[in-house]
């Protein structure tokens, strides 16, 4: 007998053939994950028999299959048309009786079950889609809010149609599936009632990078196709997934979206409706919703736990839709697919590494998909019906790539929105066809002119740049595979947390060195004595410029805490368990004057290179209070997110004296030496840390040698006059003597010992140096990173060779 439709309780992964991957997948978690409290709204499906027999009844077969033999399938000239005919084929041919009657007795049973008029998600599903290597992300047609069994069927049938959309007929020809060998199976679920709340999508991955220690949840108001048309900038929270049942505080990142557009039920409309898309309507979001978070954060690790439990249960990486009832406030997940991009290639044989050589004018910046450089002639487009106006190797510029813009993307070299999130359906294409994307720009239509070249970087993080004319750069590509480990540790230097989950693959031993001022200077701006004492910041403009970057929190310095802290935390979860040694603030005056607000909290000094800078300012009361919040931030970081691995280091530590009055003024702030694993190091860069070595081992974990200050010092020469650059040399004897001084008294004292700099991944023999006296670890930027390992790993060598 045959069987047209299942209900979610009867349905396996197993039932893929039958109800395609979308709802296998609803009937899989309603089964195995709905006990365990992940919360899946019922329903039931439509079957791929139904389907066939649709098309049999009508006579449809060869009928689609002659269409769909006009294809131009080299440059699909005729899609739209192609497209256009498949669909009214099928729009106009009657659904048969059994199959009415099936859907019909789903419906009933649902209702039966809520007991009331109830409201359906309708969802597409393909027996070719949601599969490890094809997510079929937005290719077939989604209806919300159908009401009435009318216009379910109605809906039914609009979703058997949907298969032949033009993209989705363009993915299957890109991906090799033959048309008639695909069924559309229809899924109908209860719906979420998000239009009186949120919804929005997770990836149990970083979707940009492929780090898998995280959970990527964006969100918006209302229901949630907004995210899947690209239409609104979403908010977006990362969590580390090792913490998730372990710290307070799992949530590494929070960042607020516009959320401009609210997508909720339109009002109720008798009879039947015109089209399933009548349900609906998007409206302006309330000012007020716009600078709220959609979720709270115990939402937000509830979810990212659902997420973890569900990559667990299919055992590969996720990307879920998930939903939250505004009547209820319940959460529910609503759809879950295998991330189709970042899993397919874990192990990265390549590291390539993009930078510009040339700076350019800046024409719109906005979020940054590939890591990559390209560049083309812009083409600005207003609908996918323009089509012909993109020639291959263009760049797309349009205000936003809803599914419909996917027949032409794998033309362009690169996309840019002006609207439109990281993980929204159009970003997945722009990955799963390879495309660089810049996306949310707000304003690239208006500031990029039509046939324009263009350079677009995403190799900076996780900003995208839109460059004036074609720019010169530079690509560097490692392979891995090939790449000798030395035994001396090879750390990073970094500052940057949008650059971490990238760098994060590349084989190191963690960071030597993260400085906190690359972050206070970029993310947070403002100074802390500006927070702590606002109504003593006269300057007009930087009262203005405080109150517009601060005004989500009740309190000003809780700004700086939580900026300082979530920065941190990126860094700290990408390399998570290796050490990441944090250096506290290492402005000097001048440069924290420039801060906004700074003016009126810093001194005016002479020499700034040897003022108040380090550990000097850390207990005086011109700073004291701004290295609290330092200190908290650090503490939040270690105790309420879990990352224990970030160890501490202070800068420019005169005497030893002064270690021990900021090493206890630390611990007043709730950060005590060896408390939860802490390490506190100093940096070696004054000839009295070389020279009082064994004493400063006596309170520090660790020396971190600053050979350029170290070498300021030594010979009295500033390290930035021009003039001196013959006299400044890492080479001099002087100061190689202090090196092998602090080196030898840190190996009797036990105290690990680690250098950052350039100068080992420039030359060799300064490599070979640190070496041969035994230091323990050496940082490189990024970009010195593969030639510094080259060196070590030579210097060993040599070592070793000599020894024998």
């Amino acid at each position: 007998m045959a069987t047209y439709i299942k209900l979610f309780k009867d349905i396996s992964y197993q039932d893929l053939n039958q109800v395609g991957g979308k709802n296998a997948s609803l009937g899989e978690m309603y089964n195995q994950l709905n006990p365990e409290g992940i919360k899946v709204p019922d329903g039931f499906a439509t079957t791929a028999e139904a389907y066939w027999y649709f098309l049999e009844q009508n006579n449809l077969m060869q009928q689609l299959t002659d269409i769909l033999d006009e294809l131009d399938k080299e440059q699909f000239s005729n899609l739209n048309k192609v497209g256009n005919k498949a669909r009214e084929l099928i729009l106009s041919s009657k659904f048969p009786d059994e199959v009415r009657q099936a859907i019909g007795e789903g419906y009933n049973y649902l209702k039966a079950e809520y007991g009331k008029e109830i409201s359906l998600a309708v969802r597409s599903s393909a027996t070719a889609e949601d599969l490890p290597t094809a997510s079929f992300a937005g290719q077939l047609e989604t209806y919300l809010n159908v009401s009435g069994l009318n216009n379910l069927y109605k809906a039914c049938h609009h979703s058997y149609a949907s298969l032949f959309t033009d993209r989705a007929i363009k993915y299957r020809v890109d991906n090799g599936f033959e048309h008639m060998q695909v069924a559309l199976s229809v899924g109908v679920q209860t719906m979420v009632r998000s239009d009186k709340a949120c919804s929005g999508v997770m990836f149990t991955l970083d979707p940009d990078t492929g780090f898998e220690n995280v959970v990527v949840i964006s969100g918006s108001w209302g229901l949630g196709e907004n995210i899947v048309q690209g239409a609104v900038n979403t908010d977006e929270f990362v969590v580390f997934k090792s913490m998730l049942d372990k710290a307070k505080q799992p949530i590494i990142s929070h960042k607020l979206g516009s959320k401009a557009k609210t997508m909720v039920y339109a009002d109720k409309k008798e009879g039947e409706l015109q089209s399933p898309t009548d349900a609906i309507i998007n409206q302006e979001t309330p000012p007020n919703m716009q600078e709220q978070f959609v979720l709270q954060d115990e939402e937000v690790v509830q979810l990212a736990k659902w997420g973890k439990r569900i990559e667990e249960h299919y055992d590969k990486p996720m990307d879920i839709e998930w939903a939250k009832d505004g009547l209820t406030q319940e959460l529910f997940i609503v759809q879950a697919r295998p991330e189709t991009v970042q899993s397919q290639h874990k192990e990265q044989a390549f590291f390539t590494e993009y930078t510009l050589k040339e700076e350019g004018k800046v024409l719109s910046s906005g979020i940054g998909l590939s890591n990559r450089i390209v560049s083309g002639v812009a083409r600005i487009l207003h609908s996918p019906k323009e089509i012909d106006k993109l020639q291959e190797g263009e760049v797309l510029v349009t205000r936003k790539t809803d599914p419909d813009w996917d027949p032409i993307l794998k033309k362009a070299v690169a996309i840019v929105t002006e609207q439109g999130g990281r993980t929204s359906h159009a970003a997945i294409v722009a990955r799963e066809v390879g495309a660089v994307a810049v996306l949310g720009t707000n304003d690239a239509t208006k500031t990029i002119q039509d046939g324009q070249e263009v350079t677009i970087s995403t190799a900076g993080g996780e900003t995208g740049y839109v460059y004036e004319g074609k720019l010169q750069w530079d690509e560097q590509k490692t392979d891995l595979s090939k790449l000798e480990k030395p035994q001396t540790k090879a750390m990073l230097i970094l500052g940057d947390p949008e650059q971490a989950f990238k760098y994060s693959f590349l084989p190191n031993d963690g960071v030597g060195l993260m400085r906190m001022e690359f972050i206070i200077n970029n993310s947070i701006q403002i100074h802390p004595m500006a927070l702590k004492h606002f109504d003593k910041v006269e300057d007009e403009q930087a009262r203005e410029k405080i109150e517009q970057l601060t005004h989500h929190y009740q309190n000003k310095e809780g700004y700086f805490v939580d900026k300082l802290a979530e920065a941190t935390a990126i860094i700290a979860a990408a390399f998570y368990p290796k050490d990441v040694i944090v250096r506290m603030s290492d402005f000097k005056s001048n440069e924290y004057a420039n801060l906004i607000g700074g003016r009126k909290f810093e001194p005016e000094e002479a020499n700034p290179m040897i003022g108040l800078r380090g550990a000097s300012r850390y207990y005086h009361p011109l700073y004291q209070e701004g290295f609290e919040l330092e200190c908290r931030a650090m503490k939040k970081v270690r105790e309420e997110m879990g990352l224990t691995n970030v160890k501490l280091m202070i800068p420019f530590c005169r005497t030893v004296d002064e270690g021990k009055k900021v090493i206890g003024l630390m611990e007043d702030y709730g950060l005590k030496r060896g408390d939860n694993g802490l390490e506190i190091y100093v940096m070696v860069e004054i000839p009295s840390n070389a020279l009082l070595a064994e004493d400063f081992a006596e309170h520090f974990d660790g020396f971190s040698i600053g050979s350029n200050d170290l070498t300021q010092l030594t010979l009295g020469a500033d390290r930035d006059s021009g003039l001196l650059s013959d006299i400044f040399s890492p080479f001099d004897a002087a100061v190689q003597q202090l090196i092998v001084m602090t080196l030898e008294k840190a190996k009797a004292t036990g105290t690990k010992t680690g250098l950052c700099g350039q100068a080992p991944s420039d030359y060799p023999k300064y490599a070979a140096f640190l070496v041969e006296h035994g230091i323990n670890s050496i940082s490189f930027n990024p970009d010195a990173f593969f030639r510094g390992m080259e060196n070590m790993v030579q210097a060993e060598k040599n070592k070793q060779s000599i020894k024998s």
